[in-house]
């Protein structure tokens, strides 16, 4: 037996008795970080490759940089301005004007915030690859057979096929636009590039297609498709008020051609998750990342 058992079982005793034993109190800012409020947003995106690529670069600063918890969510691009417009979400990265989502913006009038440009010298229309004789939209009228009676779309709600139906009726062609997602309308175009067959697809730029394809844009004399446009960042009413260093944030996140490109390249040689992409690339860009971050 231990002899020294009963007095160990009364200093046990004591120590329960006066509560705190020998535990050290808890230091000041242990406790104030375990009392500090989880810091959260909320990104939704659709599943364009510069909203992708965008949407995650914003998700790793924010987290990284800004100490909060991003939750990424994706869907169609109206269920985006709804979510906008009724708080679901916080922020939208990949709005285009003054154009392609000019409907959206006069239905969703005052029911979400524009804290402007994030990407200047955006363009859509119907892209081929080089080695299609058509130049213009016109000419794709003679064409119905080779290309199979299609056009390849994305997504039924996206800006771009809305404007796409009011091109084919301008140029009076009897052809189908055919509702698919950007990543499936990329596949078809390699597909057919593979065959050397025609094809032609709702386009947009910038995309890491036109680095890796040799394509070309048709001439949209009508001016349907509009002119060049820009990439705008949208939240829902109030972000600015309820956390303002995220709409600083927000209003100084911009990207360049040639960033941009270089962005959507890496996340498209990705496998997965682009996470890891999207860090290597800040990495890449530290003196560009610092820039957006505030300062507090």
């Amino acid at each position: 037996m231990n002899r020294h058992a009963p007095a160990l079982c009364l200093a046990l005793a004591g120590s329960l008795l006066l509560g705190t034993g020998c535990k050290k109190d808890p230091a000041p800012e242990a406790t104030a970080q375990a009392q500090a409020p989880v810091k959260t947003l909320k990104l939704v995106y659709v599943n364009w490759a510069e909203g992708v690529a965008m949407t995650h670069l914003a998700k790793a600063v924010l987290e990284d940089r800004m100490g909060y918890q991003v939750q990424l969510t994706m869907a169609d691009v109206a269920p985006v301005f709804t979510s906008l417009a009724e708080g679901d979400s916080d922020a939208f990265l990949d709005a285009w004007l003054p154009l392609t989502h000019k409907d959206y913006m006069e239905r969703f009038q005052g029911k979400v915030e524009d804290l402007g440009t994030n990407y200047e010298g955006a363009r859509i229309g119907l892209v081929v690859p080089a080695y299609v004789q058509a130049q213009g939209i016109a000419d794709l009228a003679g064409m119905k057979k080779a290309l199979d009676g299609q056009i390849v779309g994305i997504d039924s709600g996206a800006g771009i096929m809305n404007t796409t139906e009011k091109a084919l009726k301008a140029y009076k062609l009897d052809l189908r636009l055919m509702s698919s997602s950007g990543p499936a309308m990329a596949a078809s175009l390699q597909d057919a590039i593979k065959r050397e067959r025609p094809v032609v697809v709702t386009g947009w730029k910038p995309h890491w297609k036109f680095a890796r394809w040799d394509l070309k844009f048709l001439d949209d004399p009508q001016g349907v498709y509009g002119s060049a446009e820009n990439i705008h960042t949208l939240t829902r009413p109030g972000l600015e008020k309820d956390k303002p260093e995220v709409a600083r944030f927000l209003r100084a996140f911009k990207l360049d051609d040639a960033q941009l490109g270089d962005l959507m390249g890496a996340v498209s040689e990705a496998k997965g998750d682009p996470s890891e992409a999207v860090r290597e690339w800040m990495k890449r860009h530290a003196a560009l990342v610092d820039g957006w971050v505030p300062r507090s």
